[in-house]
């Protein structure tokens, strides 16, 4: 399925500032939904005097009117002379008498989506039309608080075509813990004073230690008298939401309750009328992110004195080594003080932030600095470079192939560069199924049809058939040097890579 941005593009008839506009009313689509207890669409026009739909949202609360998804579909042919009279006129325009669709009754109503008006309040710039599809067939006398939403839904219609709605002013916060119309919904007047309170909303703030009824009561004085004198980490825009005046959202926490506050302001032609609180008790939410902070900085801790540990094994084997009489054993011990801090760069790297993944590429820059520094024997004199991209690896994965090609450089540096100066070059190409790397030096080369029977080939050879599922193959360049090529399938990573 296209998203609303492409479906949008390609009548070719949008700006930036429409793309986003749309992208801002369709995330609150459910609101509206739930709201107007009907499907929300919104069209945009194509270049053949028609209309596509570029989102659907289902009401939460009634039965919806379509069961597969209208998205990218154009407009039917009952629909399309309302929808082309809103976007034209600029006005809500509501069907004269109930449609019907697939043997239902429905109502719909048309609301051209305005994003700038003229000074005259004439609609400027209307960018498509949002259709109410109201589902007839299960109509039954409506409760209050129906009438309430549906009177909060005509008011934001009522914006939407004045370009009032949605608020380019509000800010983008993350949508985990939002509230909704159903978790609690608080409508107040242009004073402050709440009109109407839902059972949830009125549940969440007896829940805060408020015992009384919310309806009759200044929203901000409720608040002042619930939330503890003496606290001091109180949202800063809570006065403001709670009075109805700024688009914002805001936390409030008393007896040990989270309710997360979403203020919609409602505006008749500029003039404000009041406004829709919309509450959530998001206890149980922050609880969780709470855990989830506290275990990733556990995580991250892990890994920092995990990376420690190594250095100090690594200063270890280090000290062992200078204090060793045996040139055999100095180089052993050498070999693994370089694999051991080839660990630890990779462990360096994850308790540097939160997520499991790493970047390789500059994991490897800094292995390769370690490489060149252990490696580098007194006549040796090799150049290093690195082209291409590995990207983004997780942890498990990021480890074995670092210790491989700290393997393959050193014994690039080590036998193919001994007593002389030359190239090393490691090469790294991503494709979306494969990564392949390539290492190259400007040595001796190997005899033909041979490959290393050392440790180290072992190694390589282990943790990249073995941990990583890939190939390995050694092989002499025409002239001089050798090249091993590596190629890893990324089928193994799924999508934990980037």
């Amino acid at each position: 399925m296209s998203t609303l941005s492409e479906l949008v593009y390609a009548q070719g008839r949008s700006s930036e500032a429409d793309v986003e506009w749309l992208h801002r009313l369709a995330g609150d689509g459910q609101l509206l939904a739930d709201l107007a207890f009907a499907d929300i669409v919104i069209w945009v026009p194509t270049p053949d005097d028609s209309f596509v739909a570029v989102a659907h949202t289902r009401p939460g609360g009634a039965a919806t009117l379509f069961y597969r998804d209208i998205v990218g579909d154009r407009v039917r042919p009952q629909w399309r002379t309302q929808v082309r009279e809103a976007f034209q006129s600029g006005r809500i325009v509501d069907s004269a008498s109930p449609d019907w669709f697939e043997e239902t009754p429905t109502r719909v109503r048309a609301v051209p989506i305005v994003r700038e008006l003229s000074r005259e309040g004439h609609a400027v710039t209307t960018v498509g039309v949002l259709t109410r599809h109201t589902n007839l067939g299960e109509t039954r006398t409506p409760s209050r608080q129906q009438i309430t939403f549906n009177d909060c839904a005509d008011d934001v219609f009522g914006m939407i075509a004045s370009a009032e709605f949605p608020d380019l002013s509000a800010p983008t916060a993350p949508r985990r813990g939002a509230p909704r119309a159903s978790d609690g919904l608080i409508r107040l007047d242009v004073d402050g004073i709440t009109t109407f309170a839902s059972p949830n909303a009125l549940s969440a703030f007896n829940r805060m230690g408020f015992d009384d009824e919310l309806e009759g009561e200044s929203l901000a004085e409720v608040t002042a008298r619930i939330l503890p004198a003496k606290r001091q980490d109180v949202d800063e825009s809570l006065p403001v939401v709670v009075s109805g005046r700024a688009p914002w959202r805001a936390d409030m926490e008393a007896r040990g309750v989270q309710v997360s506050l979403r203020t919609i302001p409602l505006r008749d032609r500029g003039t404000r009328i009041g406004a829709i609180v919309l509450s959530r008790d998001v206890t149980e939410i922050r609880h969780q992110e709470q855990e989830l902070i506290t275990k990733d900085a556990t995580i991250r801790e892990i890994h920092h004195r995990v990376k420690n540990n190594l250095q100090t094994v690594a200063s270890l084997l280090r000290i062992q080594a200078r204090r060793t009489h045996s040139d055999e054993a100095r180089d052993a011990l050498t070999q693994a003080m370089r694999r051991v801090s080839a660990i630890a760069v990779v462990h360096d790297t994850l308790s540097e932030g939160l997520a499991q993944n790493v970047d390789f590429d500059d994991v490897f820059a800094r292995v390769l600095k370690l490489v060149a520094e252990v490696a580098a024997a007194p006549n040796t004199r090799a150049r290093t470079r690195t082209t291409g991209k590995f990207g983004t690896l997780p942890s498990q994965f990021a480890t074995p192939l670092a210790l491989a090609l700290t393997e393959l450089v050193t014994n690039a540096v080590e036998h193919g560069l001994a007593g002389q100066e030359g190239d090393v070059e490691i090469a790294a190409e991503r494709s979306g199924e494969m990564l392949e790397v390539s290492v190259r030096d400007t040595g001796v080369g190997l005899p033909e049809g041979q490959v290393g029977r050392g440790l180290g080939t072992q190694i390589v050879r282990t943790l990249i058939q073995g941990e990583l599922g890939g190939t390995i193959d050694w092989h002499t360049l025409m002239g001089s040097g050798t090249e091993v090529t590596i190629e890893i399938p990324l089928r193994y990573i799924g999508g934990s890579a980037a």
